[in-house]
């Protein structure tokens, strides 16, 4: 850890000043994500030599490693190519033999690396458990404007609970930017997406992601920390960033917003950045750290703007019936918000209807940056709870895409002629939504 360098009582006092930080990361969940450029990198070893110290130092580690140069290699070989629409790999059947033969010789390079044991070498003594594994559920990107992404997925879920095991028995876990379905489908993930999606479900301490470069401002200065509203404005402003690095910076505001304590962006050429940015006093590259202001509330007047941004894009996709500004400011009223920071990222409204004793939970939306964090849970339990309050016997709702999120919460299937009469009387035959109740308790 210390320079070659440094002399006794140098590294004797280096060495003191380490240990607040041994210390308070001892037993602390770390998510680290790399890019396949830098295991193909000659001096690899040395980053698996400060994983492994890491490891040895009582952090829990979960490794997530890209694969892009090396499916580029393999595709320039079978003479074909990847196309990109929108900043998204289309992964046709070709494409995702190179996927697979890539994600598989980099995950065997890494565990051969973190096996090493050779009395000569830094892992002297390591003898690191590594696991790898399905943990990760995908699901297909499917068809965006008119363009079918194939074989190119998301995340569905985590198998946190598989992952928990393998960490709490000593193991240091090493995740593939592969995907499976409950069909046996494989899909081609995003390293960065698939880091923030781990870091999120198991509550990470730190999420860290090694990046070909600093992230820097206009005068060329390492920006040192932010908060997600500084990366959102960011990222409007330097449209030019590494395509890379912007997903980075969504993922890292992404993860902060939902629970994860710190992103840490930092530069993998730099010679043992990891153990500069987690114990040293001012570190290495730029910490994303979370904001801390939430409130949900009933909405004022003054939240319609923020209600009509909110849900536009649902709007647009044909989710939720239009909404105008004047309908907005009318029913105010009937509407609870959720202000993060003086912004509105969730919003539900509830209709009664007294003489039938049901109301309608409409409109409930959640800003997609914090859609991980439990909020359109809470916002259902505050609206159920106002339904009790008011003497309502059954809530419901009408929906064409969200069914199933609402099934999974209680609801079931109803035909609409239960729907309460002057409800009925305005139900939209073309739309066909789906109709489902939930019994509230008394």
């Amino acid at each position: 850890m210390a320079p070659m360098n440094m002399d006794a009582n140098n590294f004797v006092c280096w060495f003191r000043q380490a240990s607040p930080y041994i210390h308070a990361h001892r037993g602390s969940t770390v998510v680290l994500a790399f890019g396949g450029e830098a295991v193909q990198e000659a001096d690899f070893d040395k980053l698996i030599h400060d994983i492994a110290l890491l490891h040895s130092l009582g952090l829990r580690l979960v490794l997530v490693h890209g694969t892009r140069p090396q499916i580029e290699e393999r595709l320039k070989l079978r003479k074909a190519d990847m196309q990109v629409v929108n900043g998204m790999r289309v992964t046709d059947e070709h494409a995702l033999l190179c996927v697979k033969e890539a994600a598989g010789t980099v995950r065997v390079e890494i565990e051969a690396l973190l096996s090493t044991g050779l009395a000569n070498s830094p892992m002297a003594g390591a003898q690191i458990a590594v696991d790898s594994g399905n943990f990760v559920t995908a699901k297909p990107l499917g068809i965006i404007d008119g363009v079918d992404y194939q074989h190119t997925g998301e995340v569905r879920r985590i198998n946190t609970a598989a992952m928990k095991q393998r960490l709490d028995a000593g193991a240091m876990v090493l995740v593939s930017p592969l995907g499976y379905s409950p069909t046996g489908e494989v899909f081609n993930l995003n390293a960065a997406d698939v880091a923030a999606a781990i870091a999120r479900e198991l509550h990470a301490d730190k999420l860290i992601f090694l990046t070909d470069n600093k992230l820097t401002d206009s005068h060329r200065q390492v920006i040192e920390s932010m908060v997600p509203r500084e990366v959102d404005a960011l990222l409007k402003r330097r449209r030019s960033l590494d395509e890379q690095l912007q997903r980075v910076l969504r993922n890292a505001a992404q993860a902060c917003r939902n629970g994860v304590a710190r992103a840490h962006i930092l530069p993998r050429r730099q010679d043992g950045v990891l153990l500069t940015e987690l114990f040293t006093r001012d570190g290495a590259g730029t910490l994303v750290t979370p904001e801390r202001w939430e409130t949900l509330r009933q909405a004022r007047i003054d939240d319609v703007s923020g209600i009509l941004e909110l849900i536009k894009p649902l709007e647009e996709a044909g989710v939720l019936v239009r909404r105008s500004r004047e309908y907005l400011e009318n029913e105010i009223s009937q509407f609870s918000v959720i202000e993060r920071d003086g912004a509105i990222i969730a919003c539900a409204a509830l209709y009664p209807f007294e003489k039938e004793k049901m109301a309608e939970l409409a409109c409930l939306v959640v800003h997609s940056d914090y859609r991980q964090g439990g909020r359109g849970d809470q916002l259902l339990e505050h609206v159920r709870q106002q339904a009790r309050n008011l003497g309502m016997e059954k809530l419901f709702v009408l929906t064409t895409r969200t069914a199933h999120w609402f099934r999974e919460r209680g609801f079931s299937s109803a035909d609409v002629s239960q729907l309460p009469g002057k409800k009925k009387d305005l139900y939209n035959w073309q739309r066909n939504a789906r109709m489902l109740i939930l019994p509230l308790e008394a």
